[in-house]
């Protein structure tokens, strides 16, 4: 095993070694996604966000023709990391984008440091990853970011005791993490923390361990496209008439599936970096134009990091006038800003995260539609956990 590893090894390093000699006029971009499975709606709209760029902004970039390699990974790590090995050593990519969960981006964050290849994260959101290879760019956002704010909302808001219920994988631990330490300095105590299992989850049983706690609101996050089904499952033990406030991540109150979670949803509080109800003209035209190409489908915070993903792959080929040089590239994208969609963002120059705005939300019905409706702004707001591991 330890011969066949250092032969793979050998094969991958050579074939990036003559990359440079090819001189391509094309840029491969290999876009990894879990088009079908549990996360096939991440998979979905991030593709349809990056075709709907390209399709509005040409596939031409300082003189480069950009072709993009689609590949579905069904959500399984080992074959995340089979696919991103072929696509460097096979197909010659340029860029490798995508990772609809952490275990997906972790999985081939050795590889792109081997290859010297970006690694444009657009979904997956624990904090870490950008930590595990310097060729990591994220685009999408981290639990933490979010969840902060939940938290000093929750506290300032007359909420005094809560429980969390959190996927048990990298996101939610730090989402349970951040909540909890922040609520607490807030002066709120967490009654228990819940971990509910990432594979096939099953909602009720903890949920009524909920109810049986009597708090004044619970702490939710689940991944992008499990939001309908714990709504369904949380109105079916009735917390929603047991008084009990549903405060929550983004996640949950999904737009590519919040029409489907009915009036249960109404009234929840979450906060997150993107609402397709955000009003900037921006984001006007970039959800008339998804709805458009995509028979009506809202577009959703999983789009909307595809997009910007796209774009910044597209903005750093133009700053380095073509040459895709993998450490280039990556240079080029640090410290760029721009204003998507979402509102103003930075590629943190440190971190390589996203430096972003984040809203708190209210789910209301307009115009029969349930959207997820700003009425706060923290601005221009880092990862905290990388923030607090400065000296």
């Amino acid at each position: 095993m330890l011969r066949r590893s250092f032969l793979a090894g050998l094969c991958l390093a050579a074939s990036v070694g003559l990359a440079p000699a090819l001189a391509q006029d094309t840029v491969r971009i290999g876009l990894i996604l879990p088009m079908t499975g549990a996360s096939s709606t991440t998979g979905k709209q991030a593709e349809a966000a990056i075709r709907l760029f390209m399709q509005q902004n040409g596939t031409t970039v300082a003189g480069k023709k950009i072709e993009l390699i689609l590949k579905d990974d069904t959500g399984v790590a080992d074959t995340t990391k089979r696919i991103a090995q072929e696509l460097i050593v096979n197909d010659k990519v340029n860029v490798l984008m995508g990772f609809g969960l952490t275990p997906l981006a972790l999985a081939v964050a050795p590889l792109a440091t081997q290859a010297k290849v970006p690694q444009i994260v657009t979904a997956a959101a624990t904090a870490i990853i950008t930590e595990q290879s310097p060729f990591i760019v994220r685009t999408s956002f981290t639990l933490p970011q979010a969840t902060v704010p939940m938290a000093e909302w929750a506290a300032k808001n007359g909420v005094k005791k809560v429980v969390t219920l959190v996927t048990d994988y990298g996101p939610g631990i730090d989402a349970e993490k951040a909540f909890v330490e922040r609520f607490a300095k807030d002066g709120g105590t967490v009654v228990e923390s819940l971990r509910v299992p990432l594979r096939n989850p099953d909602f009720s049983p903890f949920l009524q361990r909920v109810r049986d706690a009597s708090p004044d609101a619970v702490f939710v996050f689940v991944p992008s496209g499990f939001g309908s089904t714990f709504m369904k499952q949380f109105a079916e033990r009735g917390l929603d008439k047991a008084g009990i406030r549903l405060l929550a991540t983004g996640d949950v109150t999904d737009d590519d599936q919040l029409n489907e979670m009915g009036d249960t949803a109404l009234g929840v509080i979450n906060t997150h970096h993107y609402s397709a109800a955000h009003p900037s003209p921006e984001n006007k035209a970039f959800v008339e134009a998804f709805r458009k190409a995509n028979n009506g489908m809202r577009p959703n915070f999983m789009a909307v990091g595809a997009y910007d993903g796209i774009n910044l792959v597209y903005k750093a080929l133009e700053k380095t006038k073509g040459n895709t040089d993998g450490t280039a590239l990556v240079d080029a994208m640090k410290g760029m800003s721009w204003t998507s969609v979402r509102g103003p963002v930075t590629i943190d120059p440190e971190t390589r995260d996203i430096i972003q705005d984040i809203y708190i939300r209210k789910v209301e019905k307009v115009n029969g539609e349930l959207w997820n409706v700003e009425f706060a702004k923290i601005e221009q707001v880092k990862d905290p956990v990388k923030a607090a591991k400065k000296p």
